[in-house]
């Protein structure tokens, strides 16, 4: 489980076995500790933390985040050509966030904004997010951390000037959000809507 996880997971664990001990003499004090630790063991679930087989093809740019492809677009940054892939984490996705590829993070920039539900398009605008710039040899890679309508907290573990490896932890989002990943001219998407990817082990596209 990510370390984040213990600090929402041991409140309604220790008031469950509470409520349980109380509810040795009472129904209704079993019953709600019932609940709480059945809340317990969901938070653990949430924020659990699989490893997974990165892909040792070195033109492989691997999906960041476990979830549905929700859109493939032509879609230009800063003047420069690309596509955009978009990523849904439902709530019982894995919710760890990884680099799509191997590379220098040149900036991060935390963008406060809306919680618009995460498959709509206007969320990869207007929510809050974390843009991550990530220099390579290929050229830049931009990557987003969104959150959506039950997701209200993007965390980001790294900081500018960090070297990441293809699949590297890089943070989370809490509680049900979506991934864009921004790729220039130059590399072939192998996805499509619709298909579910994997955090570190699916691969999104390929170098050319």
């Amino acid at each position: 489980m990510v370390r984040d996880g213990y600090k929402f997971a041991a409140p309604p664990l220790l008031a469950g076995l509470l409520a349980l001990g109380f509810g040795l003499r009472w129904t209704a004090a079993a019953w709600a500790g019932m609940v709480l630790l059945l809340l317990a063991a969901f938070i653990a679930y949430f924020f659990r933390d699989p490893e997974r087989a990165i892909p040792a093809d070195p033109a492989a740019i691997v999906s960041p985040a476990d979830g549905r492809v929700m859109e493939v677009v032509e879609e230009s940054y800063d003047g420069r050509a690309g596509r955009r892939i978009s990523i849904f984490l439902a709530i019982w996705n894995v919710h760890v966030n990884r680099a799509p590829v191997a590379g220098r993070i040149e900036r991060i920039e935390y963008r406060p904004g809306k919680f618009y539900a995460a498959m709509r398009s206007r969320a990869s605008v207007e929510n809050e997010q974390n843009v991550i710039r990530l220099s390579t040899p290929r050229g830049e890679v931009i990557f987003k951390q969104i959150a959506g309508w039950v997701a209200r907290r993007v965390v980001c573990w790294k900081k500018p000037g960090d070297q990441l490896a293809t699949g590297e932890r890089i943070g989370l989002i809490r509680f049900g959000s979506r991934m864009d990943v921004w790729l220039p001219d130059g590399a072939e998407i192998v996805v499509a809507p619709g298909e579910h990817v994997a955090g570190g082990s699916s691969i999104l596209a390929r170098w050319t």
